[in-house]
């Protein structure tokens, strides 16, 4: 008895075991939720079920970017249709331009106190609300006459138009590791279209009655988004449990200035943004102008141009998940200086021009938003929506100082001016993805190591290659039974008892099975 004691003293007081739980312990099964908001049933086959669960599809996939089409075009209705507002409320250009800006900013807010949740709380009832209160924002923005309340409403429609942004990381944590680039750009190639075709609905039907109507159809569409979540999108367990929202705000400042990889992601995303909404919103404008002066349904149209990169976006996700993350960024930034150069010096000379910007700005900049996030996602399975709402909060950015640098260099010193701004931000994201190579260790923040592989099956190759070195032979563990206690013989050394448990729990559980059947029983009891 006084061995036994002994052995269970020494066992409590070694920094090394870990805790077992009894088997009266054993956490209860998952309980399966069956209504949304507490009252509304969600239909049986989209409960979730921890033995079951859901599978996601193409056909699931081509939701989320179906409904991301129809919520993101909130932020976008209002570009072709400044001069419209400019004329109804009787104001300048330089006072409807607000209008754009302040639906980003809205977007902004958003992303930094509501996308967040999709860390926290189960995903498909935020989903359907979001979508809901977005619908009925859109009700108000048909109905208002004053441009205070018209621009209020604007900012709120922004701040609950996130759901796109709640929906990719979500497809990220459901589609397989080898298939996740690829998803992912059909999600953002949804979102791609939703910009496009915004523009393009809104000039069409601006161009025959009041641009009142494109609200009308906004919110109807929405209410339709709301449907059909409710009758396909199945529940999924909040991911984070125990977390607080201020804890996730604070984790995500947190990963915001700590995490190399994702500070780079930031600096090239802000000037891609940038470049790509100060093309698409002083495009009304130039269009509007000599040499063109087409009619806002011509302007609108200019967005069919862009159909091309929704078409490629599946060879784009194809293409990432192959290489490695940061060639992909690369290939992609370097064309982005080579199309905004293009723009510098034509896009208000021939029209050739426009159409060659309009697409590859497009192309281009999916690809790397996509090489970015799957690179970041990476990161932490954990915490994706915190991290994609620190990419998308460095795009709101990006499309601030697009909207509001372009506009004011358009309108006082020319196309020229506004597409200078947009070469040079092209060059600083070629500064910063070339700052920090595709090899170095998480932590690093500048340099190159670990050599140049392009292909990312090579690089996993190489790394499970360098574990299975760094652990070495594993060792031969013997082990018997004494008065004293226990003596076992790693690798035909004698250690003492305080070693044993430290062997036992860095073992892997093919070593564990090499102890002998009296020797587990000799075991102390783990507190």
């Amino acid at each position: 008895m006084e061995g036994r004691a002994s052995q269970t003293s020494r066992a409590d007081s070694s920094t090394t075991t870990l805790p077992v739980p009894p088997d009266d312990q054993t956490p209860p099964e998952e309980h399966i939720v069956t209504k949304d908001f507490g009252f509304l049933p969600i239909p049986k086959n989209l409960r979730h079920d921890p033995n079951h669960p859901a599978h996601f599809g193409l056909l699931l996939n081509i939701t989320f970017g179906f409904c991301g089409t129809f919520v993101l075009a909130n932020l976008y209705y209002c570009q072709p249709l400044l001069i419209q507002f400019s004329k109804s409320f009787g104001v300048t250009y330089d006072e409807v331009s607000r209008i754009p800006t302040l639906v980003q900013v809205g977007y902004a807010a958003g992303l930094l106190f509501i996308s967040t949740l999709g860390d926290l709380v189960r995903r498909r009832p935020l989903i359907i609300a979001l979508v809901f209160i977005a619908a009925s924002l859109s009700v108000g923005l048909a109905f208002t006459t004053n441009l205070a309340a018209f621009e209020a409403l604007n900012f709120l429609t922004g701040a609950f138009t996130i759901v796109p942004q709640i929906l990719l990381p979500l497809a990220a944590d459901l589609a397989p590791p080898e298939r996740r680039a690829t998803a992912m750009s059909i999600v953002l190639s949804g979102l791609l279209l939703g910009i496009l075709i915004a523009r393009v609905i809104a000039g069409t039907i601006a161009q025959y009655v009041t641009w009142r109507v494109v609200y009308y159809m906004a919110f109807a569409m929405q209410y339709v988004v709301v449907v059909w979540l409710y009758l396909v999108l199945p529940d999924y367990p909040a991911k984070n449990k125990g977390a607080t929202y201020f804890g996730i705000l604070f984790s995500m400042a947190k990963l915001a200035v700590t995490e190399p990889m994702l500070v780079q992601a930031v600096l090239i995303s802000i000037p891609s943004s940038a470049c790509y909404t100060n093309f698409w919103v002083t495009l009304t404008f130039l269009l509007d102008g000599p040499p063109y002066e087409y009619s806002t349904l011509v302007i609108g149209l200019f967005g069919l141009v862009g159909m091309v990169g929704v078409a490629l976006a599946p060879l784009v996700g194809r293409a990432i998940d192959v290489l490695v993350p940061w060639f992909a960024s690369v290939i992609a930034v370097i064309c982005y200086v080579i199309i905004n150069a293009i723009g510098v010096g034509a896009n208000g000379v021939n029209v050739a021009s426009v159409v060659i910007v309009c697409i590859g700005l497009d192309v281009f900049r999916q690809m790397v938003q996509v090489s970015l996030t799957t690179a970041v996602f990476s990161l932490d399975a954990n915490a994706r929506a915190r991290i994609n709402a620190v990419i998308l909060i460095s795009l709101f950015i990006g499309q601030v100082m697009g909207t509001s640098v372009g506009s004011k260099l358009f309108t006082t010193y020319g196309w020229r001016a506004a597409a200078g701004a947009s070469l040079g931000w092209s060059g600083l994201m070629l500064i910063a993805i070339l700052a920090r190579g595709p090899h170095v260790p998480r932590y690093t923040w500048v340099g190159y190591a670990g050599g140049c592989e392009v292909r990312k099956n090579k690089v996993a190759d190489m790394q499970e290659r360098q574990d299975e070195e760094s652990r070495g032979p594993d060792p031969v563990i013997t082990g018997s039974k004494t008065d004293q206690g226990h003596q076992v013989i790693v690798d035909g050394e004698a250690r003492d008892e305080k070693v044993i448990e430290k062997v036992r729990i860095d073992g892997t559980p093919g070593e564990m099975e090499t102890l002998s059947r009296d020797e587990k029983q000799a075991q102390p009891t783990a507190q």
